[in-house]
């Protein structure tokens, strides 16, 4: 497979091309897999992340710093850079991840991603990988707020209405679609008094719920702004990452996943 594209896209030209194919090596594919390159990756890109944003945010304190960097380098911020460089034709898995969309995989996706940032830093040095870093996070970073300081839009939302002595929104499942190994969960978030139904999808429960909690937000705004927006609204958001999530059948998925030994990384 040409990589020569990947490379120009990722903007690092690798002197050792081996740590390039090592990283997008998925551990169903070969015992030279990109394991301990992804364990590299995530410290280089914490600290890099937070050079960043110590650089760019000079009033914000240690808090709130660690939760933007955490909303950064979280799994579906990864998989979104994923997204950018176009990752999925170069990741080389086994024949079952193959077969069960694993190149779609957020999971997938965000470690490979941080496989790239460790081989970048091995073949060379922090410098180089941090620049690497830090081109990959220009389009995320024009568009932080720094009043929301990385808080997810269910957080959001209920600040929002707690200032305002507004309760606090019901979230309701209302359907599942698809196989066990790739389910799509609807969820309603319902905010009575204000008239307010917004449906939302995900791979997750907690994705969808999060899909309409924005939406809901925006409706909530919306309402407040005076009497012509406050009729009865509904509204169905669907996740901007087209990427599949595997999980057991239920309704109730599992909790993010921690992988034990790494540190500063909060994944949804």
């Amino acid at each position: 497979m040409n990589l020569s594209a990947l490379e120009a896209r990722l903007d690092h030209r690798f002197a050792n091309r081996a740590l390039l194919e090592q990283a997008l090596t998925h551990r169903s594919h070969s015992s030279q897999h990109n394991e301990r390159l992804e364990f590299l990756g995530d410290s280089v890109l914490n600290c890099s992340v937070a050079l960043l944003l110590y650089d760019r945010f000079t009033k914000i304190d240690e808090g709130d710093l660690s939760r933007l960097r955490a909303n950064l380098v979280k799994q579906s911020s990864l998989a979104d850079i994923a997204q950018r460089l176009d990752l999925s034709p170069y990741l080389r898995l086994g024949e079952g991840e193959l077969k069960s969309g694993g190149f779609r995989r957020p999971s997938i996706l965000a470690d490979a991603v941080e496989a790239l940032f460790g081989a970048v830093f091995l073949d060379a040095g922090f410098e180089e990988a941090s620049r690497v870093i830090r081109r990959q996070y220009q389009a995320v970073m024009a568009d932080i707020d720094p009043k929301t300081l990385g808080k997810d839009a269910k957080t959001l939302l209920q600040e929002y209405l707690q200032s305002r002595r507004i309760a606090l929104p019901q979230y309701t499942v209302t359907a599942t679609h698809g196989a066990a190994h790739n389910q799509e969960f609807e969820v309603e978030c319902a905010i009575p008094k204000l008239g307010v139904l917004v449906s939302g999808r995900g791979a997750s429960r907690r994705a969808a719920e999060q899909e309409a909690a924005h939406g809901a937000l925006q409706a909530v705004q919306a309402s407040q702004a005076g009497p012509a927006g406050r009729s009865r609204t509904r509204k169905t958001s669907q996740l901007s990452l087209p990427v599949a999530v595997a999980q057991k059948p239920g309704i109730e998925p599992a909790g993010p996943s921690a992988k034990p030994g790494v540190p500063n990384h909060s994944r949804d």
